[in-house]
């Protein structure tokens, strides 16, 4: 374990770059993990972070030791002190541990077929992030990111998205209109004024969801797409959703009928 207490020093920053960077980070294909909890499931399911990055206080806390005790404190491990971490963190409340890791490479530009999400210039990290746990969460296997997206492998989305990445296949700068071509599921998105409810639709086959920008919502190109619009029912008094908890009443509800499906038939009517 080297310890490192100098701002000069280069691994600091190459760390600050990764953590600030979104054009630092697809110059050199690699991003951070931030905390015990994401670096464990990294850990468990992808490949060995090129580095591991443990404060002074962290490296006291009881789940920081107990993993680098499993890693190994080698030399690709770097303690900083506790001002120096904070510099390089990238999230206002460091957690004390860091993983560099090298971003995967993009997937072949096309769909598998199955359930997918597709987003919009959805430009929130935190709202990105979630969409893809929840997509994760529901089954999905597949996101589709197209262009005005925020990255998906920014250390915030990768915060928010708590292991998701690992689960999921992600097309990042996507041409949605392409990789939608001859897709033989429903496409499927949300409107206020949509005369049927999500309630009432069949969603037990593959769907392509549609999710838009936080205030513009889908562009018209995008919204051209879809061959089935529906409207999430909201008796109460907010004018709409945000796009992350949309999402999640939406794949709930497809898991939901899915679930349904399988108990009446023993199988999946997929």
């Amino acid at each position: 374990m080297k310890h490192i207490t100098s701002a000069d020093n280069p691994g600091f920053k190459l760390l600050r770059e990764l953590a600030t960077s979104a054009r630092e980070r697809r110059k050199l294909g690699q991003t951070l993990l931030d905390g015990v909890h994401l670096v464990e499931t990294w850990l468990g399911r992808g490949p060995r972070p090129a580095q591991l990055v443990v404060s002074e206080s962290g490296r006291e806390r009881p789940e920081i030791a107990a993993l680098l005790r499993r890693y190994g404190e080698g030399p690709d491990v770097l303690l900083f002190s506790d001002a120096l971490f904070a510099k390089a963190s990238p999230v206002d409340t460091p957690s004390g541990l860091l993983a560099r890791i090298d971003i995967p490479a993009a997937p072949p530009p096309r769909l598998a077929g199955g359930d997918c999400i597709v987003l919009d210039a959805v430009q929130d990290a935190g709202n990105l992030g979630t969409l893809l746990r929840t997509a994760a969460a529901a089954g999905v296997r597949e996101a589709v990111l197209g262009e005005g997206c925020a990255q998906a492998w920014s250390p915030k989305v990768l915060r928010a998205g708590m292991g998701a990445h690992l689960a999921l296949t992600i097309h990042e700068h996507a041409a949605i209109d392409a990789l939608l071509a001859g897709y033989r599921g429903a496409i499927v998105a949300t409107r206020l004024d949509a005369q049927h409810s999500l309630f009432d639709a069949d969603l037990r086959g593959p769907v392509a969801w549609l999710f838009g920008n936080e205030g513009a919502g889908l562009s018209p190109q995008v919204a051209a797409l879809a061959t089935r619009q529906l409207r999430i029912p909201m008796p109460g008094v907010a004018e709409s959703l945000n796009v992350a908890a949309a999402a999640a009443v939406c794949l709930f509800e497809q898991v939901r009928q899915n679930a349904g499906a399988e108990g009446k038939t023993g199988a999946c009517s997929r």
